[in-house]
Parts: structure tokens; C-alpha cells; sequence
């Protein structure tokens, strides 16, 4: 049988910092505040002229250079982003584009936060079945641009930032499951209520910006993640503790405690870095893995359990051992 293991990790982030006393003095906010309900120190913000290829882009070569891949190796693209630089095409084409590749299939794959794990799932089904070798997967958003600024429900949550892995086939797993699920009845819980089919308004651009109940999603995510850990965990067999390091999409750090203490594990075995990057959705999981690859935290072998939960309502997981 033909399994997927991770060969390299990769991970960029925008030079400009935000500080939350960046935040107050352009909103009403605190640093206390921001602090005590979500977590979040400060956020990365893309440059004016800085898109979601050209993160995307930093960030798969770095993941390239630790795999030692070549970009002949190469045989699938898929980038998950919900703010890609054009319409069309993909930036998955784009990012093909500028790294020289050609023929291999590239596509984005749009689950909002829940993105990276359903891009990881897709590639694994591609990897076993044998349609790739080599998988480039990425996680890639300039949410600042869809942000307003004066909302504090909101403006404080999110940063902009870029992941990715090389996945390779292997002889045995790597990627153990993958579990991706959604449920569309949640839409106006979490959106951005205005796109291209539907009108976009350029005079109303307040519709263009992130709406969000956040009593209601956090509800629903905290619910939501324990169950697919119940679900993941009993596909595999796997006692709940021996799971050696929980990554988390970095939403909120009440969110990502509550996911921790319903799997009993210690804060010390939970990747958390919305502290330092704040929300940035389908790039926050390969972000925080590659931060702890680097810096040595998860090492090989490994078993590792990444939960994501997203707008759509989008949520999925991945057991993997590194």
C-alpha cells in the first residue's frame, strides 16, 4: 500500500506587526481586553503591495528547502486560502507559476479556516491512489483586507501569514486519517455576506467584510471539536493520551484550552500561537507546526492530532505520526 508522510514544513509572516496598543489607538480597545478574551498579543499584516501567492510562495519554498525537494519532484499544487489574489485564476496557478512548474495539477481549495486540513485530506486521496508523488500543500491569507478596522468584534482577531508541507508517498503512514465534515445551516454565523455572483457592492463595502457571531461560533467550535476528536481518535484506536502534541487551528486561546482539557492534555502539549499571529485561518495550522518543528518541540515519530474549525460551518482533523 501506498501511504503519505510530511517530508517539510514551511511557514512566512509579514514583517509589519500589530500590536493591540497598535489596535487601541485606532479603535476602542485594550490590550487587556483583547488579552482576556481571545488570547492575542498582536498580528502580522501584509504590505500594501504583499498578496497571498507572494506568502504562499515564501512559504513553500522554505518548506521545499527542508524536504529537499526539487521543483521537478513537484506533481500537485493545492493551496488553501479564502483571500486569493485574483478570481481567477487559482493561486495555486500562480504560485505553479512563479515557482517554474508546469503540467502538474494546481487548485485552491476555499473551507475558510478548516481550509488546510481539507486541502491535506485531498492530497493524501491523491498520494494514495497513486495521482501524485509529491504534493506541494499550502495555507495562505491576507485577511487584513477583509477586515474592518473599526470593528473590534472583529479587527482584533485576525493576521495574515503563510504555511505549507511537502507531502511525499511513503511505505507506511505518515498521514494516519483525515477527517473533514460541514454543515452550510451555520452560513450567517461567520461570512463575508457579499461576492461576486451575488452582486458585489463597491458603495456598501462594509458587506465586504468579516460578520461574525462570536458567542455562537464559539459555542458551536468547542462543541464541535470535541466530537471530531471522539471521532478521529476511536477511527484509530487511539487512547486520547497518547496523543504527543495537539496542533490546533489558532482561533482563539479559549477555544484551543477548552479542545485540550476534553482530550486531557497539559497546555505544555498543545502548539499554540495565536498569541503571537492571532487568527489566520487556513494558514494558522501549518503555521504553528512549522514553529514547532523548528524549534524542535514535535520531532520525528511523533503522533500528533491537527483540528480545525472554520466558517460554513467547515471543521475537519488529522492523525499523523511525524
Amino acid at each position: 500500500m501506498t501511504f503519505t508522510r510530511i517530508a517539510g514544513t514551511g511557514g512566512y509572516l509579514p514583517e509589519k506587526v500589530m500590536t493591540n496598543d497598535d489596535l487601541a489607538k485606532i479603535m476602542d480597545t485594550t490590550d487587556e481586553w483583547i488579552r482576556e478574551r481571545t488570547g492575542i498579543k498582536r498580528r502580522h499584516v501584509a504590505a500594501d503591495a504583499e498578496t497571498s501567492s507572494d506568502m504562499g510562495l515564501a512559504a513553500a519554498r522554505n518548506a521545499m528547502e527542508m524536504a529537499g525537494t526539487d521543483i521537478a519532484d513537484i506533481d500537485l499544487i493545492i493551496v488553501a486560502t479564502t483571500t486569493p489574489d485574483k478570481v481567477f485564476p487559482s493561486t495555486a496557478c500562480i504560485i505553479q507559476r512563479r515557482l517554474d512548474i508546469h503540467n502538474c495539477p494546481a487548485f485552491d481549495v476555499q473551507a475558510a479556516c478548516a481550509g488546510f486540513v481539507y486541502a491535506l485530506d485531498t492530497a493524501d486521496r491523491y498520494i494514495r491512489t497513486g495521482g501524485a508523488q509529491t504534493a506541494l500543500v499550502i495555507g495562505t491569507e491576507t485577511f487584513s483586507r477583509i477586515i474592518n478596522w473599526q470593528d473590534r468584534t472583529t479587527a482584533v482577531l485576525f493576521g495574515d501569514g503563510a504555511g505549507a508541507v511537502v507531502l511525499e508517498a511513503a511505505d507506511k503512514p505518515g498521514l494516519i486519517s483525515t477527517h473533514i465534515h460541514a454543515d452550510g445551516k451555520y452560513e450567517e454565523l461567520l461570512q463575508v455576506p457579499q461576492g461576486i455572483s451575488s452582486g458585489y457592492d463597491v458603495v456598501r463595502k462594509e458587506r465586504a467584510y468579516i460578520q461574525m457571531n462570536g458567542n455562537a461560533v464559539f459555542r458551536k467550535a468547542v462543541a464541535t471539536l470535541s466530537s471530531m476528536a471522539r471521532e478521529t481518535l476511536s477511527a484509530n484506536n487511539v487512547d486520547k493520551h497518547d496523543i504527543d502534541w495537539l496542533v490546533p487551528h489558532q482561533a482563539n486561546l479559549r477555544i484551543i484550552a477548552a479542545a485540550a482539557k476534553k482530550l486531557d492534555l497539559s497546555m505544555d502539549k498543545v502548539i499554540v500561537t495565536v498569541d503571537e499571529h492571532a487568527n489566520t485561518s487556513s494558514a494558522s495550522i501549518p503555521l504553528a507546526f512549522d514553529v514547532a518543528v523548528r524549534d524542535g518541540r514535535i520531532q520525528r515519530g511523533d503522533l500528533l492530532l491537527f483540528e480545525a474549525f472554520g466558517a460554513g460551518f467547515t471543521w475537519g482533523s488529522v492523525l499523523l505520526r511525524y
